[in-house]
């Protein structure tokens, strides 16, 4: 169910501010710099298939709480031949008979803010009894042009979206979408970890394609610098504006040119060990922001995700399966090297995530309240929550201030969940807002500048659109 004062402050006079903060910013455009969506749905504009394809399978929050509680992945279609509208609709009734295990979560809160106002379904509850209902309604819905993925688009008012590419990716759908006479801006954003992480299955075959698509020797240090160069360049013409590190660390180093083309040789006939492959990867951090001074991509580090921690599901499903699991991370020591070369450079943009929260106050908040090159990126995955986000303001906005922080992003692989995410960020942002404001540290006035700001100046301008 979903109630219009949802997640705003519990008491008076503080939800009284907070809904006055809240009607200046509910409507504003939503600028999502990261994210997860498929740039396919843009450029072909094709209808979502039914429900099960649009709320469940893209989604791993919903997928992993469904297996946590014993529901194989293949009750729910992922690893199976499950194609039918009978099947769907089996999927689809599991998953209702089981959404009572989301309370609390900001699943629901997602869910139930697209139910109520994307498919017409306020005031119902999804359960067994009501599962029918909710398929009928929304495969209805799907059938429909205005649910389209620009339509959505649209109706959310999105006013940019930046989809995560590899970097061998060719970009066509974005390529397509650009040429199309539709006025959405989808944009990419370079992805490097499968030809800079030596762990990754087939490194050195994604080299070798690597140099093929740029024309580098990628053989060679000097050439595999200038390949990943020439794919900015490609990425940076398709209107990317950001790149996208996802790192099991935050470690960089500072090796000089004859060391670390002596690592990269090593990696690239197969004789490095751990401790090369990680040197290797921490090196390539502080090369990718050398290449960010020189073309001005706003570099984003995700660090601290244990991937893929059930190696059996990896083998048969595949990645992105929900198992992946939060690690402690060292960014005070482990970004040192990259900072104390360029951090002091205004033209670097270094934005972090976390999912070690117990580095937000203690590390993170420092770091951005000192670095010019260094920005909070908000609350992450596990913790892109309504108290996850509670926290990060707790957390930093002392230390770090509200402007040393990018706003919100959505990271989202299911597209109707995107106005519901941006919601909910304003919801709680208005709330904390409305909170100093009635303990006398904020005027209203402040916090409606801060509220605007939250939701969205400071993505705009940390992103560079």
């Amino acid at each position: 169910m979903f109630h219009p004062d949802q997640y705003l402050p519990a008491t008076e006079p503080a939800r009284a501010v907070a809904r006055r903060l809240y009607d200046q910013v509910r409507d504003l455009p939503l600028i999502c710099p990261h994210g997860h969506t498929d740039p396919a749905w843009f450029a072909r504009n094709t209808a979502f298939s039914d429900p099960v394809d649009l709320l469940v399978l893209p989604d791993h929050y919903v997928t992993r709480m469904l297996v946590s509680q014993g529901i194989g992945f293949d009750q729910i279609g992922i690893g199976s031949e499950a194609t039918t509208e009978t099947d769907r609709r089996a999927i689809w009734r599991l998953f209702a008979e089981r959404f009572h295990l989301f309370r609390g979560t900001p699943t629901a809160f997602w869910l139930n803010h697209s139910f109520a106002n994307l498919f017409d379904l306020a005031g119902l509850e999804l359960s067994a009894q009501t599962a029918d209902r909710f398929y009928d309604q929304i495969a209805d819905c799907l059938g429909r042009p205005a649910y389209r993925p620009r339509a959505l688009y649209d109706r959310f008012g999105i006013e940019v979206i930046a989809t995560t590419d590899a970097a061998l990716d060719d970009l066509r759908h974005h390529a397509d979408t650009r040429a199309s006479d539709w006025g959405g801006h989808v944009v990419p954003t370079y992805r490097p970890d499968d030809v800079i992480d030596p762990d990754s299955p087939g490194f050195s075959e994604r080299l070798d394609r690597l140099g093929d698509l740029t024309g580098e020797d990628t053989a060679d240090w000097t050439g595999y610098l200038a390949a990943h160069r020439a794919r900015r360049a490609h990425f940076i013409a398709h209107g990317a504006t950001a790149s996208d590190h996802g790192h099991p660390t935050a470690q960089t180093a500072d090796l000089s040119p004859h060391e670390a083309a002596t690592l990269f040789d090593r990696i690239r006939q197969g004789r490095g060990g751990p401790d090369d492959h990680e040197l290797f990867r921490a090196q390539m951090l502080t090369e990718m922001a050398a290449m960010s001074l020189e073309d001005g991509l706003v570099m984003q580090l995700h660090a601290g995700s244990v991937r893929n921690h059930h190696h059996g599901v990896l083998a048969r499903y595949g990645r992105d399966r929900g198992f992946d699991i939060p690690g402690r991370t060292d960014f005070v020591h482990g970004l040192r090297p990259l900072l104390n070369r360029y951090g002091m450079d205004r033209r670097l943009r270094l934005i972090l995530f976390t999912l070690d929260e117990t580095t937000l106050s203690r590390e993170l908040a420092p770091l951005a309240g000192v670095y010019p090159s260094v920005f909070l990126g908000p609350a992450w995955w596990f913790f892109d929550s309504a108290e996850g986000m509670r926290r990060f303001r707790q957390l930093t906005s002392e230390t770090a201030g509200f402007y040393n922080t990018v706003g919100f992003n959505d990271d989202t692989r299911a597209l109707p969940s995107i106005a519901a995410r941006h919601d909910l960020a304003r919801r709680i942002d208005c709330g904390y807002l409305a909170e100093r404001v009635v303990e006398h540290s904020l005027t209203e006035d402040a916090a409606a500048d801060l509220a605007k700001a939250l939701s969205y100046d400071l993505a705009k301008s940390a992103y560079r659109f």
